[in-house]
């Protein structure tokens, strides 16, 4: 059997999703599988990155992380989506990458693959699940198999959202708790992707 092909897709203004995009990308490799990592391109104004300086820092730092494409969907078998929330909603940056497949989408090449999503918020009420949820609605429109985390290792009684892995930003960087969320959600989508794969090939 063939390893599970992961991509991770994710839009990052300052560092924090993007810490949580290398946490899953790290257990998705863990658990045997070939993992993409990939942002997605940026579309604000100069002006608003230049008037936040750890904005701008974070466009620097990331600038050797490669752009995600539809060949990334279409070579996955699962993906995990990642984004900041914006008024409760996936950030725009996401929105319009996702609002670009619609070729693969009406060809069936984005159904039945897994799908999960993980995000963060400045605030700890601050549109977190209803981010995650909100992904949910176009995996829906895709005929993917959506995974969450849930309550399925300890981790995540101490982490806390079964919708997927979450950060407060206003907190500070990730903590090793919410990056060992990250990896755990991973590993359960590699998992059930493999299991999937198995099953469709006997």
């Amino acid at each position: 059997m063939e390893p599970v092909n992961v991509a991770v897709i994710y839009y990052s203004a300052t560092g924090n999703v993007h810490a949580l995009a290398q946490a899953a990308a790290e257990g998705a490799e863990k658990a045997g599988a070939h993992v993409r990592l990939r942002k997605v391109a940026e579309t604000a104004p100069p002006e608003a990155i230049s008037a936040n300086p750890a904005w701008a820092q974070h466009l620097k730092d990331t600038a050797d992380v490669p752009e995600a494409g539809h060949d990334d969907l279409a070579w996955a078998d699962a993906v995990l989506f990642g984004t900041p929330t914006r008024f409760g909603s996936p950030a725009n940056q996401l929105r319009q990458f996702i609002d670009t497949t619609g070729p693969l989408w009406y060809t069936g090449k984005l159904a039945d693959k897994v799908y999960s999503a993980f995000t963060a918020s400045n605030t700890a009420h601050g549109g977190q699940e209803s981010t995650l949820l909100a992904l949910g609605n176009t995996f829906y429109h895709w005929g993917g198999i959506i995974v969450p985390p849930g309550y399925t290792d300890p981790i995540q009684f101490e982490s806390g959202n079964p919708y997927g892995t979450s950060h407060v930003a206003g907190d500070g960087s990730p903590s090793e708790v919410t990056l060992q969320a990250a990896r755990h959600q991973a590993r359960r989508v590699v998992d059930t992707a493999a299991s999937l794969k198995a099953g469709r090939a006997a």
